[in-house]
């Protein structure tokens, strides 16, 4: 596998309003596991749409694989459509504008800003169409926004690896034993 699409719960879908937020650690403990994994087995390029929450958090984790000791490793951050982040708090803009900065590639699907949900379902279908498999944390019992990328994966035929949410907490609890 070359690239691999990293998606999951948006941050409010969580219930998360702060990147001081525990689980945030939990779960780039998580990705990283997870990505390091397929790094080992050759992974080139991780990619997302820079959305909020899981999406953005993976861009943090292969900005800190690439830059501790995997620096062949590559991020493509391809939003949706320009200036996604027009309605975000600023804060959240700033961190995405920093992320965005420390990518390899950074596209918008769309040229233009937000107009429809139909370029929502086009990002969806062509970041799955563009990448060998999808990498999400989801679970089956609190539906969200990563099903539309599943159905579009399903739709495909794309290999699908899910990240529970026990993943992540068994993540959590070894984190707070090593304290």
């Amino acid at each position: 596998m070359q690239s691999l699409l990293v998606t999951g719960y948006k941050a409010h879908e969580l219930g998360v309003f702060s990147e001081k937020h525990v689980g945030i650690s939990w779960i780039k403990k998580t990705l990283e596991k997870r990505i390091r994994s397929y790094v080992e087995e050759g992974l080139e390029w991780v990619v997302t749409s820079g959305q909020t929450g899981v999406e953005q958090w993976a861009i943090d984790v292969v900005i800190s694989m690439r830059e501790s000791e995997y620096p062949e490793l590559r991020l493509a951050v391809l939003p949706p459509f320009e200036q996604q982040e027009a309605n975000w708090k600023d804060e959240t803009k700033a961190l995405y504008i920093e992320r965005l900065a420390k990518a390899d590639f950074v596209q918008c699907i769309s040229k233009r800003p937000y107009e429809n949900p139909n370029q929502l379902k086009q990002k969806n279908e062509y970041l799955v169409q563009k990448t060998d498999a999808m990498l999400v944390l989801y679970d089956d019992l609190m539906e969200g926004s990563p099903l539309f990328y599943i159905r579009a994966a399903q739709v495909q035929n794309k290999p699908i690896v899910f990240i529970s949410p026990d993943e992540v907490e068994e993540i959590g609890r070894e984190e707070e034993n090593e304290f």
